[in-house]
């Protein structure tokens, strides 16, 4: 992926300045960006598991946010984190989570269908 968020003060920039929502197994922060494309940053800690569940729980993310950023509102930066229940959710289950929490932040487009 191209626009992924990766230096430490972007992440802090949207965990302070940020609107947040959060499910049981992931919490979703979005600010507006100047860039003119969405940026996608994922913190999954250590606590989490070993690096086999860690990555597997960052690919499923990565791939929830490239079929549905079509659905989100461009130039918007995301950190998704996820949370201990991610460990053991299925991708359905982490799909709806993530969506719902797009949804509460107001960012998903009408009905899915690219703007």
């Amino acid at each position: 992926m191209k626009n992924t968020l990766k230096e430490n003060r972007d992440f802090r920039r949207l965990y302070t300045r940020g609107r947040s929502a959060a499910s049981d197994c992931l919490a979703v922060y979005a600010l507006h960006n100047r860039y003119g494309a969405g940026r996608l940053g994922i913190t999954v800690s250590v606590k989490l598991g070993g690096a086999v569940k860690r990555n597997r729980i960052k690919r499923v993310i990565r791939e929830i946010y490239r079929l549905h950023k079509h659905e989100i509102r461009p130039n918007t930066d995301l950190v998704v984190v996820a949370r201990s229940r991610a460990v053991t959710a299925s991708y359905a289950h982490m799909e709806r989570a993530f969506l719902r929490c797009v949804g509460q932040l107001g960012l998903r487009t009408k009905e899915g269908k690219p703007s």
